[in-house]
């Protein structure tokens, strides 16, 4: 049976997938952890607030509870971590670099910790991106990320420590705001439009990213960690996508469903980061190794994210 402690359990992806981890018939025990209060969302179960850069207190609730799986998520998203460099990197590395090594000593079976297409640089935005593409990246968040995947394969390869890691695309999601990142465009659009408003969107018309919605986001990290280790071949990150659009056809997307919404397009610094990401991602050997397969396309995330956000703003 899983005893799991998730750090950064506050953010996008930490409080679906605690939701998500709560119901699963293998969790005896989940411990949520951030360093800031949990929100409405998160106030039922298990937390503690925990700083990712104490090593002590992660060990001390690794010991406590019996720990056997650890999803690190605390991180500093990239948009972000650009107007704070050195504090990202503090934060992402040394945190990810603690959880490790407090799992090596207190023989912790499992750690998932999610990477991004962020590890990418513009040398690959014009092709389908595989597995191996070079991995050169221009920003903090991104450089991080490189660094981080090479020692999720040390601790593997040195100590036998099952990591396991995603390159996740742009996540959107209902359940909360925006985090930092350069993507945060695809969940305020659909704020924007229920509230009535026009979007001001940062980037660019026809600026394609890779984007996935949050519950295929989520499936795919417990999917990961519940598969057998000699199917994972892959000990940096998997590259993981769902679809890829531009701002214009989720916007498009959404007039189909939302008459009168319109955007007018201002992009700022984060168009700079999102020209360095790749277009599309090839996640052949995650679809081959453990059958990830996306559920949602462009019009089934639009519509379930309005009929979450507010039903009646879904054109029937």
């Amino acid at each position: 049976m899983k005893r799991v402690l998730i750090t950064g359990a506050n953010g996008q992806l930490g409080t679906e997938l605690t939701l998500a981890l709560r119901s699963h018939p293998d969790v005896e025990f989940l411990l949520a952890t951030d360093i800031s209060s949990p929100g409405p969302v998160l106030q039922q179960g298990n937390f503690e607030t925990l700083d990712v850069l104490n090593t002590d207190h992660i060990s001390a609730y690794v010991r406590k509870h019996k720990i056997n799986e650890i999803y690190h998520l605390a991180a500093l998203l990239s948009a972000k971590a650009e107007t704070m460099p050195l504090k990202a990197w503090s934060l992402n590395m040394d945190g990810l670099l603690n959880v490790l090594e407090t799992a090596r000593q207190e023989q912790v079976r499992r750690v998932f910790w999610p990477s991004s297409i962020a590890v990418f640089g513009p040398d690959v935005r014009e092709v389908v991106t595989a597995q191996t593409s070079p991995a050169n990246p221009t920003t903090v968040y991104g450089i991080s990320k490189v660094a981080g995947e090479q020692w999720a394969a040390y601790y593997h390869r040195q100590y036998g420590l099952d990591v396991r890691s995603l390159r996740y695309p742009g996540l959107i999601s209902y359940q909360t705001a925006p985090g930092g990142g350069t993507t945060d465009y695809a969940v305020e659009i659909f704020h924007s439009a229920v509230a009535g408003e026009t979007y001001r969107c940062f980037l660019k018309e026809d600026t394609t990213l890779p984007m996935m919605y949050m519950a295929d986001a989520v499936r795919a990290a417990v999917e990961l960690m519940d598969t057998h280790a000699d199917k994972i071949t892959v000990r940096t990150s998997y590259n993981l996508t769902a679809m890829s659009f531009t701002p214009a056809q989720l916007s498009e997307a959404i007039v189909a469903r939302v008459r009168d919404f319109k955007v007018i397009y201002e992009p700022d610094r984060r168009q700079m980061i999102a020209e360095t990401w790749p277009s599309y991602i090839d996640d052949a050997l995650a679809r081959r190794d453990w059958g990830w397969m996306p559920e949602y396309s462009l019009g089934q995330m639009t519509e379930d994210m309005l009929l979450h956000l507010q039903p009646h703003s879904v054109r029937s």
